[in-house]
């Protein structure tokens, strides 16, 4: 068993640390998670950041008034030590415009949600009738089609994602222990989405551990059933417990 030293630990939101909701505004945080992140990021070192598809200023407001070193919008936007970079929408004229038609072509269907990132754009369907949720995802597969090769088109759990092609959670989780306190540490990554397999892969490749939260098809080498059970893990570890992820369940 190596030591609390030898890992970083990046954790994935939606779906992760919390259940997922019908609507992206209507996730409830658990009153216990917060002090349990803090705890861990303390016995960890500092090495412990959320990565995301959120942004971090909605990251913040979720767990507030802890601020956590961020990766958002999948790497988009990162915070280190208190220090933001990138994710400006200015940055991104062509996904604005992008963003506009979404809104426009997406307007007659009910229930379909869009998510404004400022240099990312989501499109929900989870509410939406199978007939309007088929159109949206036909809309949102043209618009990135459309932006070319700057952007790329990442589904999920009945969402499509627009953002740029270079940002992924495996670029932003390797970015990340380029410096202190993440150097030279074994990276642990947990997630439960489809947006998660490229993280699981280039986690995998580095010699660290991926754990896929829920079922379906991963890469990932280890699993957890739910967020509660996450919450239940890192909640043990916070409290002194042994860091031992390569005892988890295989995937």
């Amino acid at each position: 068993m190596s030591e609390i030293a030898d890992y970083a630990l990046f954790l994935d939101f939606d779906g992760t640390l919390v259940e997922i909701a019908p609507r992206p505004d209507a996730v409830r945080v658990d009153p216990g998670l917060v002090p349990a992140l803090e705890r861990l990021r303390d016995r960890l070192g500092g090495a412990l950041a959320i990565v995301t598809g959120r942004p971090v200023a909605v990251i913040d407001d979720f767990l507030k008034p802890a601020r956590f070193d961020v990766a958002g919008l999948h790497g988009v936007e990162r915070r280190v030590d208190g220090i933001v970079s990138g994710g400006r929408p200015e940055d991104h004229p062509d996904l604005r415009a992008g963003v506009e038609r979404l809104h426009a072509e997406t307007a007659r269907y009910e229930a379909v949600l869009i998510e404004d990132k400022g240099a990312s754009v989501a499109v929900h369907w989870r509410l939406a009738a199978p007939a309007d949720a088929e159109a949206a995802e036909a809309i949102v597969k043209a618009v990135a089609a459309d932006l070319g090769g700057a952007y790329r088109l990442q589904l999920g759990k009945a969402v499509g994602e627009i953002v740029p092609a270079d940002a992924t959670k495996g670029h932003a989780i390797r970015a990340f222990g380029e410096a202190a306190p993440y150097a030279g540490r074994r990276a642990i990554f947990m997630g439960d989405d489809r947006t998660d397999e490229i993280a699981f892969a280039s986690v995998n490749e580095d010699g660290g551990i991926s754990v896929r939260i829920g079922d379906g098809d991963t890469v990932a080498g280890r699993r957890l059933a739910t967020p509660a059970d996450v919450r239940a893990l890192l909640s043990a570890w916070a409290e002194g417990g042994a860091i031992d992820p390569d005892a988890l369940p295989e995937a």
